[in-house]
């Protein structure tokens, strides 16, 4: 874990820098957070009438300016984000004759293809370990996984994925009244359809996960669970016939969705640069939230109208330095996204479909949640929580550092920079889709607090001289990324492990 102490020192203060923060105001991000967290834009739902509500004031906030609207296909401000739901229907297993239904007897997750019924062999792998793959073939079968550490499912399915394999059966935990608990806790998380970016299935090669419980597992290897669990330890002592030696019943699946298409927007306004204008720097945050459930509308005043307030102002700063004459040397892509809360769907669309070269995509500097105090005991209020500075280039997080000790001074809170910090937020919000391809990122937020993801995150609770002031360091490390001689170095490789 990082430390914020002064060990970066201030750099002499840039007077033209500190000319334009200052027309980062109070009353201008009151005025648009007003607007975009009001009752009239019913949540900001993706897709839905207040989304597209917003995205049309962040465009016209973006027009006014000057700024380009760069999209492709005459779309000018709007890059078209396509979209689709799925929601399940028909989703079974049967086990010799038995039939087992979604919801009722295991929850199916992942890939949204339809199928007819398909006979599958299972492959028994214990908890996945990359030993207990060697000497299995599993490309076109299905395997059967038991390990409790989510991050480490993460990484064997995807490990499964690239090696072939067709389904997945996960046991998450081997006690089966904490299996039926599981249940009841996510039911409605998995009976109310998904969203994701809109794919031929040709070109969709994610895989379905079936979680089960232990006397689904042990019906299927017809084997008590004890002896799976048994066969585990056995093959991790060097019984390395421990796995083959459990074999399955007949068992065969069909996966069943019905899909609606749609889009939503990205907007994106361009300020081209000048002598450097063919590296870019993006700004990121995402503009659309929960919308609606009965008559209660998920305003998302801090999550995130505040980060997207933040980039229309700093798009408003640099604008005006650029019509003084006094234009970033770089471009720069301010990018209000879509789909954040459905799985960072516009920037991955954007990161899959880009504008501008990613190879020339200096960094990205992404807002989510700017405008409170959550509830950690810290060193100082006067914080925001940065993630991602120095996980690819020492330089980007030495030149932040450096910033804030020259004009902002908040408290530099690291706590989720931790790789191993449960909550684990580098892979959580928009920048990862930059960060995962090479990018530098710096993500400034400022942690949680009890109304988030409520109907309770409304405008009133926003402390806007101290969102002003996390803008304003934003602004400064955009200025002097935009402006330095050299692009920033990357002298760090992404972890194959560390992925979301």
């Amino acid at each position: 874990m990082l430390l914020s102490v002064a060990i970066i020192f201030a750099q002499e203060k840039d007077e033209t820098a500190m000319k334009y923060a200052e027309t980062i105001t109070i009353d201008d991000m009151k005025e648009d957070l007003t607007i975009l967290a009001s009752d009239a834009l019913e949540g900001r739902e993706t897709g839905k009438r207040g989304q597209k509500m917003a995205a049309a004031y962040i465009r016209a906030h973006f027009e006014e300016l000057g700024l380009e609207g760069p999209a492709e296909n005459g779309k000018g401000y709007y890059q078209d984000v396509k979209l689709k739901t799925s929601k399940a229907g028909n989703i079974y297993i049967k086990i010799g004759n038995k039939k087992l239904t979604n919801i009722n007897d295991f929850m199916y997750l992942g890939s949204s293809k339809n199928s007819e019924e398909v006979s599958t062999e299972v492959v028994f792998v214990g908890d996945g370990s990359e030993k207990s793959f060697e000497n299995l073939d599993v490309k076109g079968k299905s395997i059967m996984l038991i390990n409790s550490n989510r991050r480490e499912r993460g990484q064997i399915i995807r490990a499964a994925v690239e090696k072939g394999v067709d389904k997945i059966f996960v046991l998450r935990t081997g006690d089966q009244s904490e299996y039926e608990s599981f249940m009841k806790r996510y039911k409605n998380y998995f009976t109310r359809g998904t969203m994701g970016i809109d794919k031929d299935e040709e070109e969709d090669t994610s895989v379905g996960s079936f979680y089960i419980s232990p006397n689904t597992a042990a019906e299927i290897m017809n084997k008590p669970f004890e002896k799976l669990t048994s066969a585990i330890a056995k093959f991790n002592e060097g019984d390395l016939k421990a796995l083959k030696k459990i074999k399955p019943k007949k068992v065969s699946y069909k996966t069943d969705f019905v899909k609606t298409k749609f889009i939503s927007e990205n907007v994106l306004g361009y300020l081209e640069g000048t002598d450097l204008k063919d590296e870019i720097l993006v700004l990121t945050a995402h503009y659309d939230h929960l919308g609606m459930q009965g008559d209660k509308i998920y305003n998302g005043a801090d999550d995130d109208g505040s980060g997207t307030v933040a980039v229309m102002d700093i798009a408003e700063a640099f604008a005006k330095a650029k019509a003084d004459g006094h234009g970033p040397r770089r471009s720069i892509l301010f990018m209000a996204v879509t789909g954040e809360e459905k799985g960072l769907l516009g920037s991955a669309y954007y990161a899959d479909n880009p504008i501008y070269p990613l190879e020339n995509t200096v960094a990205d500097l992404n807002i989510d949640m700017i405008g409170r105090i959550d509830d950690r005991e810290l060193e100082s209020q006067n914080y925001v929580s940065l993630v991602g500075s120095d996980k690819l280039s020492t330089e980007l997080h030495e030149l932040s550092e450096r910033m804030n000790n020259t004009y902002t001074n908040l408290f530099l809170d690291y706590t989720y920079n931790d790789e191993n910090h449960p909550e684990r937020i580098y892979y959580r919000s928009d920048h990862w889709n930059f960060a995962k391809n090479g990018i530098p990122v710096i993500f400034y937020t400022t942690g949680s607090h009890p109304d988030y993801h409520k109907e309770t995150d409304t405008v009133d609770k926003i402390e806007f001289e101290l969102m002003t002031k996390r803008t304003k360091l934003v602004f400064y490390t955009a200025w002097e990324i935009a402006n330095r001689d050299k692009r920033l170095v990357v002298d760090k490789k992404m972890d194959p492990n560390s992925r979301r």
